[in-house]
């Protein structure tokens, strides 16, 4: 009886949170993350943040955060809960959490599990808000499989059409969560959902990973098409085979062979695509090589601030996986845009793979 007590409270006990980044977008997840944790008796109110530690005009950043409640420089003008705390060690950030909320550019998580395995326990529940996927050795790996395996630990996925600025103003929007486990889905649901920040929670959560990375790869093309002084039929036309290639991959790629149409409806699946066709960084850094004719690099170090730019390396990424499979002509507007990037194809390409693009994939 004494023992069936003990786990009655344990379970009961609010839930401790961590953030793993601090970004643009992990600081605006912080905003509403600290907010509800304040409000609701089933989350403990202190919420840590892992940040990466950085010299901003001569302070640490997470003495700025924790003394001014503002990351200056990834989302300046925008106050942070207080409860929410910047620990600059990302073993301290995580010890004893019960929700882990990644949200760090794709190319780092590898590295970052391996640092918090052993002080995380195996009852511990995550969630990923990174748009990428990973080329590991048999092909296609989604970030959440690598958190998952490392970890040892369920993981759900939330992507949306969310620019992280809008979202920090209480702008309203949709965003999806995608979860394997529902009640774990739905836990992610109460920790996020506002009025402004409306959640729905659907259990194909390869597919909404799927579409949250690979609709950066399409984004980038429209930032091409821009530059060139398309307008907006041609990026209409991006848009929509853009979203071909991105259920034909999903199709070619989902594990159990089965993709639910209805999840490209969803906020993260057609909803997102326009979002950042027309906004976004992977748009409007697009638009600036095509009519700069300056590397994805230099751009990168001279409009973003210190953020990381998704699309070029997703596309990169998705065209190892497609010559893997000799796939690399099924998917033309997606190698386009790695070519572009990467291979020195002139930024004209872009509309040289509309012109050829098939009706049917």
């Amino acid at each position: 009886m004494m023992k069936t007590y003990r786990k009655h409270l344990q379970m009961a006990s609010p839930l401790k949170v961590c953030i793993v980044g601090s970004g643009n977008w992990g600081s605006a997840i912080a905003r509403i993350i600290g907010s509800n944790a304040q409000a609701l008796q089933r989350f403990a109110t202190t919420v840590k943040m892992w940040v990466f530690e950085e010299n901003v005009n001569g302070r640490n950043l997470t003495d700025i955060i924790n003394t001014d409640h503002e990351n200056v420089k990834y989302l300046p003008g925008y106050r942070l809960p207080d409860n929410v705390v910047a620990v600059p060690q990302l073993q301290d950030a995580a010890e004893g959490a019960d929700l882990l909320v990644f949200v760090v550019p794709h190319q780092f998580i590898r590295k970052l599990c391996d640092e918090m395995v052993g002080c995380v326990s195996s009852q511990a529940r995550g969630i990923t808000l990174i748009k990428g996927i990973d080329e590991g050795p048999e092909g296609l790996k989604l970030i959440s499989d690598i958190i998952r395996e490392k970890m040892a630990i369920d993981v759900s996925v939330l992507m949306g059409a969310n620019i992280a600025n809008e979202v920090a103003a209480e702008k309203f929007c949709e965003t999806t969560i995608g979860s394997k486990i529902m009640e774990n889905g739905l836990l992610f649901k109460e920790l996020l959902q506002t009025p402004n920040f409306r959640i729905t929670v659907v259990d194909d959560a390869d597919t909404v990973e799927l579409c949250g990375a690979l609709k950066n790869i399409v984004a980038v093309g429209a930032g091409f098409c821009d530059g060139l002084r398309c307008g907006d039929n041609t990026k209409a036309a991006v848009i929509r085979l853009g979203l071909m290639e991105m259920i034909a991959f999903a199709k070619l790629f989902s594990k159990d062979g089965v993709v639910s149409s209805a999840t490209f409806l969803e906020s993260c699946g057609v909803a997102d695509l326009i979002t950042t066709c027309y906004g976004g960084r992977n748009r409007r850094v697009a638009e600036a090589f095509a009519k700069t004719g300056k590397t994805i690099e230099v751009l990168e170090q001279e409009m973003l601030n210190g953020q990381k730019l998704q699309g070029p390396a997703t596309s990169a990424e998705v065209y190892h996986i497609l010559k893997q499979k000799g796939l690399v002509d099924k998917f033309p507007l997606f190698v386009a845009v790695y070519q572009i990037c990467f291979e020195g194809k002139p930024v004209q390409e872009m509309i040289s793979c509309l012109q050829s693009h098939p009706e049917h994939l």
